[in-house]
């Protein structure tokens, strides 16, 4: 369903790592990802910035019902661009392997009951503090749903982790 013209695709558009600290919201004071939610919906207008072109707020804490149980998606956006839901799980911690489990299940629920004919497959995007990006493969192994995981940072990094940051990502594109 991506216009083979249109060069924006998840890949390009989803970032690494976002930079939160308009939030106002000191690293060491954080506990609860509700306290990260919560300052997420006070800036709005700048998160949806920081995410990029093509964001469109849908939900918030969006109540899915699986059989009888029901689950919390943090954060629910539709991107115009890319025409899909996008899903967005905010923890206030390292990645863990089954955070992947919780936002496939996410994905799977909009893929089977929530899309349209005319949206492409859900994206999931997992905000955590910090990745260690071989259990990051290996977690997502050969899942088919489009997932990414990436890390968020409340303060901007001091002039050598910039760099460093910086760096990474150069080599990313090489």
């Amino acid at each position: 369903m991506i216009n083979s013209t249109d060069k924006s695709t998840p890949e390009e558009l989803i970032k690494s790592p976002f930079a939160f600290e308009f939030l106002g919201l000191k690293a060491k004071e954080v506990i609860l990802e509700s306290d990260i939610e919560e300052a997420i919906m006070d800036h709005i207008q700048n998160f949806l910035l920081e995410l990029g072109n093509g964001f469109c707020f849908e939900d918030r804490q969006k109540k899915i019902l699986i059989d009888d149980e029901y689950f919390f998606i943090d954060l629910v956006f539709y991107h115009r661009i890319l025409h899909c839901h996008v899903l967005i799980e905010i923890k206030a911690e390292e990645f863990k392997h089954e955070h992947i489990g919780q936002l496939n299940v996410y994905l799977e629920h909009y893929k089977r009951n929530i899309m349209s004919e005319q949206d492409n497959l859900p994206v999931g995007i997992l905000l955590v503090t910090n990745k260690n990006d071989t259990l990051v493969e290996y977690a997502k192994g050969s899942l088919d749903n489009k997932m990414f995981i990436s890390k968020y940072l409340l303060e901007l990094p001091v002039k050598e982790e910039l760099i460093a940051i910086i760096e990474q990502e150069k080599n990313n594109f090489n």
